[in-house]
């Protein structure tokens, strides 16, 4: 159940971080709204990373192995 739980995490943190990005753009938001946008912007960024090297080194794993599909541990509590 993680796994599809892990996808639509990764796409919302992705889809928040497009509007974010656009509200920045926009330069209608003030000093303290931008620094905050920012500071958003920065969390959700690391989360996606962290999303994608997890999925990276799950595919590592499998193509190690040939393709095969057999059980391996890795760690999913790498730092960000």
């Amino acid at each position: 159940m993680a796994r599809k739980k892990a996808a639509p995490d990764f796409e919302h943190s992705l889809a928040e971080l497009q509007t974010l990005v656009e509200r920045l753009e926009s330069g209608e938001l003030s000093l303290e709204d931008s620094l905050t946008a920012f500071e958003q912007g920065i969390g959700l960024t690391r989360a996606c990373q962290a999303a994608l090297a997890q999925a990276e080194q799950k595919v590592q794993i499998l193509l190690e192995r040939d393709g095969e599909l057999q059980p391996a541990p890795f760690d999913t509590d790498e730092p960000a």
